[in-house]
Parts: C-alpha cells; structure tokens; sequence
C-alpha cells in the first residue's frame, strides 16, 4: 500500500494523514474485492524494516493498525476472515506491540467462522524473515530441504500463491513481501498513490486473470 507519505504532501498534509487516508482506503478496497468475489486478500500493512521511520510516524502507524483489527463488526458483516503475518509474538526479534498484539488476536478469533473472503494483513513482516525462519526449523527438524518441507514451516503454510501483485505509486519494484508467494504471480503497476487506489484499479488489476 505505497504512496502514502507522497498523497499527503502533494496535498500539504502531514505523513500521518496519509497513513490515515490509507487505512480508510483498505476498507473500501475490501468491500470492492468482497463484491468481485475476491477469495484472499493480502495488504502489506506494516514491514519489519518500516520500524526505522520516524516515532511519531511509527506510533500513528500502530494506532491505525489497533483500529483496523477492531473493525470486527463490519467484517463480519462482509463475511470476511480475517487473519496476520507476521514475525511470531513470541520470537526473539518480533517487535509487534502488546496492544496491537491484543487487537489482532481478538479479530482473528472473532472473525473466525466467516466464510467469505479471507483478509491477510501483513504487520511486522518480512519476506526474507519468513523464508529464513523456516530454513532455520528445517534445520532444526532433520528434514530434508524441499519446496514441500520449507512451504510447510512458513508463517501461514496455507496462504495460497499469488495471482495478483499490485504495487501502487508508481513503484517499478517488487519488495519484501511475500517472495515465496509470488514466484508465478501476474504485476500490476499503478502511477496512483494507495490513498487513490479505487474499484477500477482493482478490476484492471483483476483483468490481468483473464
């Protein structure tokens, strides 16, 4: 969810309005993807190297996430499942917050029995982590290394490839998100910020199935 930051200063608003704007953006992006059958939804909401920005910035960040897990009653309005990616609560190098901790265990627990689109949010995550993590446990587990074993001891082994990446802001990059998940994955690139990305761009993004 790229451009954030630059939708707010073309606007000369501050960064966090853009994070805000964001946010808000994801919930209509849900509902648009709920009504074009959209099975999983993965958003790249937080990543272990955005820990660097700003406090002030990474506070904001943290408090939109706390409200993002609370909004339980819309999703299950919208049937949707809701669940995280992330390093482990309990893994030495984890940094997700109690409270935000809290707030998405509470939303996966109660968003459990929908049976609509799932809704990934990635917080405090880092492909490279993710793929190093389950290196580390085939080691440790005196298995030998294959696509199957090293799928298994991923974050979410049941998190299904990707048919679509979208990257927003006129980024021309993948980054660290998902690397395992993506490897036959159509791009969709956009010159609009996050904030901008709309129903249409979600169905050119859609097309590219067809």
């Amino acid at each position: 969810m790229d451009g954030n930051g630059r939708w707010a200063k073309a606007r000369g608003l501050p960064r966090t309005a853009g994070h805000t704007e964001g946010e808000e953006n994801l919930a209509s992006v849900v509902r648009a993807a709920v009504q074009r059958n959209v099975g999983w939804l993965t958003a790249f909401g937080f990543s272990t190297e955005n820990w660097v920005r700003p406090r002030t910035e990474v506070r904001h960040i943290l408090g939109l996430h706390e409200k993002l897990f609370g909004r339980v009653a819309e999703l299950n309005e919208l049937n949707v499942r809701i669940q995280w990616i992330g390093r482990p609560f309990g893994s030495p190098d984890a940094r997700t917050p109690k409270y935000v901790q809290r707030a998405i265990r509470k939303a996966i627990a109660d968003t459990a029995a929908n049976t609509g689109m799932t809704l990934t949010i990635a917080f405090d995550y880092g492909s490279r982590a993710e793929l190093a993590r389950a290196a580390q446990q085939i080691i440790a587990d005196g298995v030998p290394a294959t696509i199957e074993t090293l799928q298994q001891r991923l974050y979410l082994p049941d998190l299904p490839a990707v048919d679509v990446l979208v990257r927003t802001s006129g980024e021309m990059r993948i980054s660290n998100f998902l690397l395992w998940q993506i490897h036959a994955s159509k791009v969709y690139f956009t010159e609009k910020a996050w904030p901008d990305f709309d129903e249409h761009e979600l169905d050119a993004a859609l097309s590219l199935l067809q």
